[in-house]
């Protein structure tokens, strides 16, 4: 791994090819380290190009008939960086291919995608707006392959958004106040059938101008395997799904917060499936009850710097909260790649690299809705159109 550094920032505009090329252009670098990451993962597991093509292709006819204009970005993305279709295919659909790469392989996942994710609502924190964030743990190496994207669209709310380099979409919030998160979740109805790869999804609820309509996309989109998805609104509300392929089983705030491990909490959710990735995330049982607790510590109303607290707590290391690299059975180096704080309502993301071995966050900004920000202030406007507030600028 290089020396720790921030994250380069990325911005496109334009249509969804250019958007793509220039993607491809700017992040050329990053996009071959992630699309190698996995080519190489397929490869430890037995399979060889041809059969890499085989897995990542079967992907591309739904998803062409549900997002045809994703499609045409990641094609656009191709160009620009100099690399096939099917390699930003696999990007996207990593999560997906790497679990059914296993499944015909007849071997378990040592190094599942973990996080550890929470929001605060207005009336938990200390300045009243929406703070939402999260641990991603997944490989190491990923500090090195990842990005922070800035997406100004003509056609909707702009994005701001951390992912690995070549994909479409992660954790974030769009310009209409609506963030995202997600956690791992596993569950026996699991890679029964073939669904739209969750990059897909949470890019299609960033995109929407309405709270309603991203939780629409989250709640009815059918996938392959089971996911937790996390949304807020600057508006001062937030939802947390956890899903199943074919069914979602929505989680609501206690006392103004949510949190979220590895897990499935809802007790609808257990009546009506089984878990089964605690086997490779034990200590999603104690992360979140963690995260609780040092939130709880930082009193009656909180800030970003509780959160961040929060989700610094090193308890039960190397198995915590927030992970140093650790060398897994299978050869991956895993660990909390990235600390992502969201306060929408300022039009900002903080982000730490690997924050077990580094403190220093960089912020990321984006132009709000003037619209959203009178809503999440509890006013009203009458001005008609998409008022921007702050430069964007990182």
């Amino acid at each position: 791994m290089a020396e720790i550094t921030p994250f380069p920032l990325v911005e496109i505009s334009g249509s969804p090819r250019e958007r793509g090329r220039m993607y491809g252009e700017k992040a050329r670098e990053r996009i071959l380290l992630s699309a190698g990451l996995y080519t190489d993962q397929l490869h430890r597991l037995g399979f060889d190009d041809a059969n890499i093509e085989r897995l990542v292709t079967a992907f591309l006819p739904r998803v062409r008939e549900w997002a045809p204009d994703l499609v045409t970005e990641m094609e656009g993305i191709a160009e620009g960086a100099g690399i096939s279709l099917s390699a930003i295919v696999l990007i996207n659909a990593r999560t997906e291919v790497l679990q059914l790469a296993r499944l015909e392989a007849g071997v378990g996942d040592d190094d599942p995608d973990g996080c550890t994710g929470a929001v605060l609502l207005p009336e938990a924190t200390q300045e009243g707006t929406v703070i939402h964030g999260q641990n991603w743990d997944w490989r190491a190496e990923c500090a090195d392959s990842s990005i922070v994207l800035r997406i100004l669209r003509d056609d909707g709310p702009d994005i701001l958004t951390f992912t690995e380099a070549g994909g479409l979409a992660r954790s974030g919030f769009n310009s209409a106040g609506i963030t995202i998160t997600a956690n791992y979740l596993e569950s026996e109805r699991d890679y029964r059938d073939m669904g739209i790869p969750l990059p897909f999804i949470r890019r299609r609820a960033l995109e929407a101008q309405h709270f309603a309509l991203a939780l629409r996309v989250v709640a009815i989109t059918p996938k392959s395997g089971s996911n937790n998805m996390m949304l807020s609104t600057a508006e001062g509300f937030a939802v947390d799904l956890e899903c199943a392929p074919d069914e979602v089983f929505p989680i609501y705030p206690e006392n103004g917060m949510i949190v979220h491990a590895n897990h499935w909490q809802s007790g609808v959710a257990l009546s009506k499936l089984k878990e089964t990735g605690l086997a490779s995330v034990p200590d999603s049982l104690y992360r979140d009850q963690r995260v609780w607790k040092v939130l709880k510590e930082g009193g009656e109303k909180l800030g970003a710097d509780d959160l961040k607290r929060a989700f610094f707590d090193d308890f039960g290391a190397p198995f915590c909260v927030c992970r140093a690299p650790l060398a897994k059975e299978g050869g991956n180096l895993s660990a909390t790649v990235a600390m992502i704080i969201c306060e929408p309502a300022k039009g900002y993301m903080d982000i730490a690299p690997l924050p077990a071995l580094n403190r220093t966050f960089t912020r990321y900004e984006l132009a709000m809705d003037e619209a959203t920000l009178a809503k999440a202030a509890g006013a009203t406007v009458d001005a008609v159109g998409k008022g921007k507030r702050w430069s964007a600028s990182s």
